[in-house]
């Protein structure tokens, strides 16, 4: 099958990268001649036999909402250009103006720009309403292209139901979600001291905090209404409100700021339970690598991801903004122990049922399914131009 994968990333270290840098090993594993139609992509799939890269320059444009419409109008004149030579094309939301068989959903700005903490709620001032207009923006678009493709993946059951409720018809969507890389995320003994890491027991929080989506305030208000254990934080702290806010509620001595770590594996593997109570998040990929990791999780159930979890791993609050629901989940696995060997030993067997193959291999699945029939077998793949488009 002859595939054009159209994604702005095919590298391991980005979310949605790393999803469509899979799925193009697995294709190409399979045999598939592919088009990476992207602004980045990995050397290893670069060099892979049967893949060809269509590289899309936008650098120099300004501000991100004006690269992307550059890179969604120059990979639609290269798809149009040779869709006749191509079996399938499988896009990623709205990031090109021609039509596709397969589209997945990583997020719904629809649904983003209804959400309590959106930006341009929490901000009125000009980056709260860039933040607006490219939420508008996106929207619009994303409803024009998961409506106009044959199939629409959503990666978690929210976002399954926030396209049905923006008018996606159901029967068009399917759910697959997100993997996680089973050997960099997996149980280990760390030299705590070595990562920075405090002794005692350890809560670890992941996510960016420089806004309030990832809830990291409530977390803290938690924090302040229990008695055992230090919250060590990963994320950047530049123009990041909660330093100030750990220490205005007292708590600043049993949190530590990490700042931004390229080691989560490693730190993952130096604590004690996992603390993620995202107000929204459409699949987290963090859940899957902290469950990898032999993590109990505590999360909010409005994470997208999280009917991937288990009671027997997890710990789910209903109200993102209920410090004392929270602060009590954190209690009960502060003075369990023995409840937390056994959470962990569940989470590793839930995320076993969710490596990057088997992700793969059920887009692999689709594309049988809606891919065209094959074209005449003379046509070669050399037809179907790859170069960089300026």
């Amino acid at each position: 099958m002859r595939i054009a994968l159209v994604t702005h990333k095919f590298t391991r270290g980005d979310g949605q990268g790393r999803v469509n840098y899979e799925i193009a090993l697995a294709a190409l594993r399979a045999g598939h001649e592919v088009w990476l139609v992207t602004s980045e992509v990995a050397p290893e799939l670069r060099q892979a036999p049967r893949a060809h890269v269509v590289l899309i320059n936008v650098d120099g444009w300004p501000s991100r909402l004006v690269q992307n419409q550059v890179f969604a109008l120059k990979s639609a004149l290269w798809v149009t250009r040779h869709r006749s030579d191509l079996d399938l094309i499988h896009v990623n939301g709205f990031i090109t103006w021609t039509r596709a068989d397969v589209n997945t959903a990583h997020f719904v700005h629809a649904a983003w720009m209804n959400s309590p903490v959106h930006t341009w709620r929490l901000r009125r001032d000009a980056y709260g309403l860039y933040q607006l207009i490219f939420s508008k923006v996106n929207a619009l678009l994303e409803r024009r292209a998961y409506r106009s493709s044959r199939v629409v993946v959503a990666v978690s059951e929210q976002v399954r139901c926030e396209l049905e409720s923006h008018g996606v018809p159901a029967g068009r969507i399917c759910v697959v979600s997100n993997g996680v890389d089973l050997e960099e995320f997996a149980p280990r003994v760390v030299d705590r001291s070595a990562l920075g890491l405090p002794t005692g027991l350890i809560y670890l929080f992941v996510g960016e905090i420089r806004t309030p989506r990832k809830n990291l305030d409530t977390l803290l208000n938690a924090l302040r209404l229990t008695a055992d254990g230090t919250l060590c934080v990963v994320g950047d702290t530049t123009q990041s409100p909660y330093p100030a806010l750990a220490q205005q509620l007292g708590v600043s001595d049993r949190v530590k700021f990490l700042g931004f770590r390229r080691d989560v594996a490693q730190l993952m593997g130096g604590a004690d339970v996992f603390v993620f109570p995202s107000r929204y998040e459409a699949c987290s990929l963090v859940l899957l690598e902290a469950i990898a990791a032999g993590l109990p999780v505590v999360a909010a159930r409005t994470t997208g991801g999280t009917e991937l979890l288990t009671p027997e791993c997890s710990i789910l609050i209903d109200d993102a903004d209920d410090a004392i629901e929270l602060a009590n989940a954190l209690r009960l696995l502060a003075e369990g122990a023995e409840l937390r060997r056994k959470m962990a030993e569940a989470a590793v067997t839930v995320a076993r049922r969710h490596s990057w193959e088997r992700m793969a291999q059920r887009y692999l699945q689709i594309y049988d399914q809606c891919g065209s029939p094959p074209r005449d077998a003379t046509v070669s793949s050399s037809r179907v131009e790859s170069r960089p488009m300026s």
